[in-house]
């Protein structure tokens, strides 16, 4: 429970609607917050700023920062939308908690409910003369968070809503996965290739509701296991479809299926939380949408292939690194691995179906291919020499023209 917790206090404050209104919360605690302090404040300080002279920057900021706020509302709606349908619709969800655009809304909010609660409060006579001075320093910070803001949101409205910068927030979010897959494979878990096969007795734990399998509660699940010497086998692990009522895993021994499923979070859309697949997945659909006849940008499709093979040759690295953390945490759970041969079609299966007719393409393919087929880690140098296989038979079946053809195979060679 106490991982789902995390999971889902995590996806709250990812959330536009959650983050700006903790800002604006915090704006109209601080409002109420100043009467409590003016006690211990000089005579001095109270004579120099008076109510007068904070009451007319207060109406300044409430009246601006709403129209501001509103104006950025439906710019970044409308950058979203444009970038979405550029790319794919499964990034809306990733553009959506881009940090830098939240901060500057939850910003933008915070000030206009902080001046709006301040002007109430000194209307309906809550604040004294002392009062003031606080919400003048408060009004100061205020605005000096408002000008920094504004400034990141200037140069931040510069590549919102562009294909790079689209393509830059779904690589960063392919990458977190994969890097703690390089740190720690299966999650922590047992292999399933050096494990034991579940034994025909036991007890399948069954999908409470159709959809996707989204998170894995893995420390929660082996304490609970631990308890009875029980095994379980994840048969769906994150990234996984089921449908309702199919198996999910299966335990051996005295365990609550109930209880084991409850560590089980299911969702309607796939997340990059543990799914290592999904953020290939998504790069592989914008260099598909790229390809298409409607939009015929093949340079956007190459840098897609470029960007997966960096992230590739990243996880290469990392998995070969002699000081890796192989050692099973948890040791009552079994999990399959994510392969490297799944990683490749994810990110270039498709992208070679859809760009099997283009030169360009497909030269930029074989390179990329040639190039990870060098990595220290064996089980991708192996699946990149399969990959480039598969895109010369594609080559062989697409290109029609002969000399193309005999040209890319001997690019193969030479790469």
């Amino acid at each position: 429970m106490r991982e789902r917790i995390w999971l889902w206090l995590t996806r709250l404050w990812r959330r536009p609607g959650i983050r700006i209104s903790a800002f604006g919360s915090a704006a109209l605690l601080v409002s109420l917050i100043a009467p409590l302090v003016d006690r211990s404040l000089p005579e001095w300080l109270v004579d120099r700023f008076s109510r007068d002279a904070v009451l007319p920057i207060l109406n300044i900021l409430a009246s601006s920062m709403l129209a501001v706020t509103t104006f950025s509302l439906g710019i970044m709606v409308q950058a979203f939308r444009s970038a979405a349908g550029q790319a794919t619709p499964r990034v809306y969800r990733l553009l959506m908690q881009d940090m830098t655009t939240l901060n500057v809304m939850s910003v933008f909010v915070g000030a206009f409910l902080f001046s709006l609660a301040s002007i109430v409060m000194f209307r309906a006579g809550f604040y004294g003369e002392s009062a003031a001075v606080i919400v003048f320093g408060l009004t100061m910070v205020c605005i000096l968070m408002i000008v920094v803001a504004i400034l990141r949101w200037i140069a931040h409205l510069s590549q919102l809503g562009s294909l790079h910068h689209t393509l830059n927030l779904v690589e960063q979010a392919a990458k977190a996965p994969l890097e703690r897959l390089a740190r720690k494979s299966n999650l922590g878990a047992r292999p399933a290739e050096n494990a034991p096969k579940a034994p025909k007795g036991a007890t399948p734990l069954l999908a409470p509701r159709s959809g996707y399998v989204q998170f894995l509660s893995l420390a929660e699940l082996n304490e609970q296991l631990k308890e009875t010497d029980a095994t379980l086998w994840v048969f769906a692990p994150p990234g996984s479809w089921v449908l309702k009522d199919t198996p999910l895993a299966y335990v051996e021994g005295e365990c609550d299926p109930d209880t084991l499923i409850e560590n089980f979070t299911m969702g309607d859309e796939r997340t990059v939380e543990q799914d290592a697949r999904f953020g290939l997945v998504i790069l592989s659909e914008v260099a598909s949408r790229a390809l298409s006849p409607g939009v015929n940008d093949p340079g956007t499709a190459i840098d897609v292939i470029h960007r997966i093979e960096r992230i590739l040759w990243t996880l290469g690295q990392g998995m070969a690194d002699k000081d890796r953390d192989t050692t099973v945490e948890f040791e009552q759970v079994i999990i399959g691995t994510v392969s490297a041969e799944d990683l490749l079609n994810d990110g270039y299966a498709s992208l070679m179906q859809d760009g099997g007719n283009r030169f360009d393409v497909m030269a930029q393919m074989l390179k990329a291919a040639t190039r990870l087929s060098k990595s220290d880690w064996s089980d991708l140098a192996s699946a990149a020499e399969k990959t480039r296989d598969t895109a010369l038979g594609i080559i062989d079946r697409k290109i029609e023209d002969p000399d193309a053809v005999k040209s890319l195979q001997e690019r193969a060679k030479r790469t």
